[in-house]
């Protein structure tokens, strides 16, 4: 919403310092943003003769200051345009600042004393001159009030720490928001290392060998009192202890809390603040020297270094299931390790990484993709099913973006789970505020912690999410010679206890792999060709259909579609020890029939698909439906399951196949009733819907057909006349589904003898 002091800010900039190099153009939309700031900023620093100008508020600027104007008021103002720009910054700031008119008037000394009221700064700085420090905390974004998100409990030691300590050198004023930041864990540290004695130049505000030995010099307990107890239950109000406040006295009530925050993290419950509780409450790390039971590394974990860890009092550890695409760095678990940490007493847990280092990467359907590579990847190594698969989000995220990316991203991890057979659990490495936001989603069974990541807005000031299973403080070398290796240091809850036995890795030599994307051009020029010689052409309908007809997608829509999705038909080919091209020629062929015939041209008008899809969307739900299913306003008919989606397969028959695969052990979910409306509904919608759902249950429907009529389970070896009779089966059991397998048989041909099998052979 648009201020008008604001406005009148920006139009007094704009019209007095436009012909002024280095100063930027403002948008009058009466709106505070950072532009403005530093704008005003620049116009203070060429008042003051500042040269050159910049948007950073720097020493420099507070030397000048300091020197010509160390008190500004009525009678020690600089110029009217420099009481200008103080007005303009105090209307930014949501203070009254007169008219913008250069006149110091009561109005801007009643925005100035309350500005530096609520700043906490009222007692130093008495009266309603403006001093350097505070026209430095003026000339910002901070709030000096408490925001959305932030409490009372925290703004209170904001100002607290801004009344004790600004009179030091390198203290300056923080935000009294509410909310723990990084500027106002920088403060804490400045006022700890004050407290400790350390000289303006020698504190720093990093938790450094000086600070680490002075704390561990200042063990608490029930009965101290005074501003070491201020600060620490300053530090359990930032890690939002329940039932803490800011006091003076360490009671038996703060020790109560001390307990049970020692105990969530792993450190020994004795109630005093002894410097690991310490460590723990100032950066996420903690106490960086603690001696870890957990690891994890990029590097391989051989028999010599299997040793070294094991006598280092290691027993978990944390491998990479496989290498990001494109990169160098190799650090995927390698063929016997597993075996080899084994027995050499150690356990391990898989994580999964790909290019997860910027919210771009996240996404619903990458996480679908993901969690099925990392399914087949985790088969492949031989870990058995319910092991916890740790998902990387190696970046600082933002609460939006944990909302608008990674929430979203780990709902298709799981959907992607299930679509892989349900085989693993769902864990996730992240910050601190990620893995619980994740977790509360139920999107996530336990956390792996990024901690090692102090500085990162994520581990500020949150704390540890309450299903932490491992707690990553710091990178050591352990071993020597041969047995060194450089790992992460990592502290275990008991929640993660990794596997120490596996499964033998299935052989991969006749197992189908990843198309070869440089192929693809020659594949799309295959498969068109190919159906032209039937009649189906690049659009439209094949010459086999009565006219009229129209179909929805194209020849080329469909090869796309097929190569996007390759990592969800790769992983269930192998997985299920079935040929891929079987699966694909089931669904692909479905997709290219799609029928979207217009309605009023049919005598019959179920043969228009999406028109079928609408009618069971229409039966299931009462209300607004959506603009697909009216536009067929009134010739919408009672129908309650239809073939839907990629493979076009029906509500009841998926739940058959379904439940069958799950009888045979080879898919992990809750068996569905095909004569219950509810999970007829549930199992069809999640057909239209969910791609990978659809195209998962098109080897599921290839099992069942086999078992109903007498054939071999499909696999490896399925000849060319169970396969057609499979392709055939997949449509029904009439003259014309035989025919028409004869035609997909063509489509199997080209995928499996082209391509596939010289896949399987050289890659």
């Amino acid at each position: 919403m648009a201020d008008e002091m604001v406005l009148q800010a920006q139009r007094f900039f704009n019209i007095t310092y436009s012909g002024y190099a280095g100063m930027p153009k403002l948008t009058e939309n009466g709106q505070t943003s950072w532009s403005v700031m530093y704008a005003l900023t620049r116009a203070l620093q060429l008042e003051l003769l500042v040269s050159p100008q910049s948007d950073s508020f720097g020493p420099g600027t507070l030397a000048a200051l300091t020197s010509k104007c160390p008190s500004i008021n009525e009678n020690t103002t600089l110029s009217g345009n420099f009481t200008r720009i103080i007005q303009s910054a105090l209307y930014c700031k949501g203070y009254d600042g007169g008219g913008i008119d250069g006149q110091y008037s009561d109005r801007v000394k009643d925005g100035v004393a309350k500005l530096k009221a609520d700043m906490g700064v009222g007692s130093i700085y008495p009266g309603t001159s403006l001093e350097p420090k505070v026209v430095k905390g003026l000339m910002n974004m901070d709030a000096y009030t408490t925001i959305s998100g932030g409490s009372d409990s925290v703004r209170s030691i904001q100002q607290w720490m801004n009344s004790r300590y600004l009179g030091r050198a390198d203290y300056f004023i923080i935000p009294c928001d509410g909310l723990y930041s990084r500027d106002v864990q920088k403060a804490q540290m400045y006022a700890i290392q004050y407290e400790l004695g350390m000289a303006d130049g020698t504190a720093n505000g990093v938790f450094g060998p000086g600070t680490k030995a002075g704390l561990k010099s200042h063990t608490l307990s029930v009965g101290s009192s005074g501003t070491w107890v201020q600060l620490f239950s300053a530090a359990m109000v930032f890690n939002r202890r329940a039932g803490v406040s800011f006091t003076s006295s360490y009671t038996s009530a703060l020790a109560g809390a001390v307990s049970s925050f020692q105990s969530s993290l792993a450190l020994s419950a004795n109630v005093t603040a002894d410097y690991p509780t310490w460590a723990s409450l100032l950066v996420s790390y903690g106490d960086d020297t603690r001696k870890g039971t957990a690891f994890d590394c990029a590097d391989e974990v051989t028999a010599a270094r299997a040793q070294s860890l094991y006598a280092a009092g290691y027993r978990l550890g944390g491998r990479y299931l496989t290498n990001v695409p494109g990169t160098k760095l190799d650090k995927k678990i390698k063929p016997g390790e597993l075996s080899t940490m084994a027995s050499s007493g150690l356990s391990c847990f898989p994580i999964y990484q790909t290019y997860g280092d910027s919210s771009s990467y996240f996404s619903r359907p990458q996480g679908t993709s993901d969690a099925i590579a990392a399914s087949q990847a985790a088969l492949e190594h031989g870990f058995k099913k319910g092991t916890r698969i740790y998902f990387a989000i190696d970046y600082d995220n933002t609460g939006e973006e944990i909302a608008n990316n990674l929430i979203p991203h780990f709902r298709g991890i799981n959907e992607g789970m299930a679509q892989a057979g349900g085989l693993y659990q769902v864990g996730i490495y992240a910050t601190r505020n990620a893995c619980s936001q994740v977790s509360a989603a139920g999107l996530s069974s336990a956390s792996f912690v990024s901690n090692m990541s102090a500085g990162y807005s994520g581990n500020l000031g949150f704390p540890m999410p309450p299903d932490w299973a491992v707690d990553q403080i710091k990178t050591i070398t352990v071993g020597s010679g041969t047995g060194a290796i450089e790992i992460d240091n990592d502290i275990a809850s008991g929640r993660e206890s990794g596997q120490n036995t596996f499964n033998t890795p299935p052989a991969s030599t006749d197992l189908d792999t990843a198309f070869d994307m440089s192929w693809s051009d020659q594949f799309l020029t295959d498969i068109q060709t190919y159906f032209q010689s039937i009649g189906i052409p690049e659009s439209g309908p094949p010459d086999s259909w009565p006219a009229p007809g129209k179909t929805k997608y194209t020849t080329s829509f469909c090869v796309e579609f097929m190569l996007n999705w390759d990592d969800l038909f790769t992983s269930l080919a192998r997985r299920l020890r079935m040929r891929k091209a079987l699966i694909q020629v089931s669904a692909i062929w479905e997709l290219r029939h799609h029928n979207i015939t217009n309605v009023a041209d049919l005598a019959i008008p179920k043969v228009n698909d999406d028109f079928s899809d609408a009618c069971v969307y229409d039966y299931y739900n009462d209300g607004v439906l959506p603009d697909w299913v009216t536009q067929f306003g009134n010739k919408l008919t009672t129908l309650d399951d239809c073939s839907t989606g990629v493979g076009q397969i029906f509500g009841r028959r998926a739940i058959a196949a379904r439940n069958h695969a799950i009888d045979l052990g080879l898919l992990d979910e809750a068996k569905r009733d095909a004569s219950n409306g509810s999970d007829v509904w549930a199992v069809w919608e999640k057909l239209h819907f969910n791609q990978s759902y659809n195209i998962s249950t098109v080897p599921y429907m290839h099992i069942l057909h086999a078992s109903e009529n007498g054939l071999s389970r499909p696999g490896l070896s399925t000849g060319e006349a169970d396969t057609e009779k499979l392709l055939q089966f997949y449509q029904g059991t009439t003259a014309e589904a035989a025919q028409q397998a004869k035609l997909r048989m063509g489509m199997y041909r080209i995928i499996e003898d082209k391509y596939q099998s010289v896949f399987r052979k050289y890659m």
